[in-house]
């Protein structure tokens, strides 16, 4: 028996560090089944298979602001630290969770990004997001459920809490249903964090891949997707990709 990560680091020919890297980020798999501990005792005769990350997509840009088309497992820090290379002022507006998809959006100005930040606050940005769900899902619903959010180590776990949460509403419509799975269409009227993620899980629809919140599922990645937004007078759309565009 040898730790995953070291077996990792011999086949692919890179480093400890990297080997961790990449198994913490959630691209190393035996078979279908996700490494997830970088420290975990596998077989030596154990062969892995590593996937790769799409290329960062830039949708628009001008003199105040970046949108890209995020690709899934790559966090929204990394992105800024690639940008910030060639322009140092390049600030994030917003974030997405590394396993989601879809429109990031970056400011180049700081007065632009200062007027940004105030409309989410504000709740003037319109945020709309696709995703694949457990079970067949038939008619909209409105989920008006308050979200405490609480950190364990470097991760945050959100819940519902009725008595001390703030206030959460999320807005989901049926698209299409295929097998035991429903693609639907979620707009947030606030902007908790996991609350797509717990809200849906709330209604015993959580997303394909999501086993932190109750799927049952595995998948590459949590099939969410920020299919568009719009705030101060842009108006963004990213395109699907393919798991989210077709479930298998």
């Amino acid at each position: 028996m040898e730790k995953a990560y070291k077996l990792l680091a011999k086949q692919e020919g890179i480093s400890n560090k990297r080997a961790k890297e990449l198994i913490d980020r959630g691209l190393v798999y035996i078979l279908d089944r996700k490494v997830k501990i970088a420290r975990a005792e596998v077989a030596k005769d154990t062969r892995f298979r590593v996937e790769s990350i799409d290329n960062i997509d830039i949708i628009y840009e001008d003199d105040t602001i970046i949108a890209i088309n995020k690709p899934p497992l790559l966090d929204s820090y990394e992105i800024l630290d690639i940008l910030k290379s060639r322009d140092k002022n390049i600030e994030l507006i917003h974030r997405l969770d590394r396993d989601t998809s879809g429109v990031l959006l970056l400011a180049k100005d700081r007065a632009f990004l200062k007027d940004a930040i105030n409309a989410f606050k504000q709740k003037k940005v319109k945020k709309r997001y696709i995703a694949w769900i457990e079970g067949m899902f038939f008619e909209e619903i409105t989920i008006d459920a308050p979200i405490t959010t609480h950190k364990r180590g470097n991760k945050a776990f959100s819940k519902i809490d009725k008595k001390n949460g703030k206030p959460a509403i999320t807005v989901v419509k049926p698209i299409e249903i295929q097998g035991k799975k429903s693609k639907v269409s979620i707009e947030i009227k606030t902007g908790r964090t996991h609350q797509i993620r717990l809200h849906l899980s709330s209604i015993r629809h959580p997303i394909v891949g999501d086993e932190r919140y109750g799927s049952v599922t595995r998948s590459k990645r949590v099939l969410l997707h920020a299919k568009s937004i719009s705030l101060l007078g842009y108006e963004f759309e990213a395109k699907e990709p393919k798991d989210i565009i077709r479930y298998k």
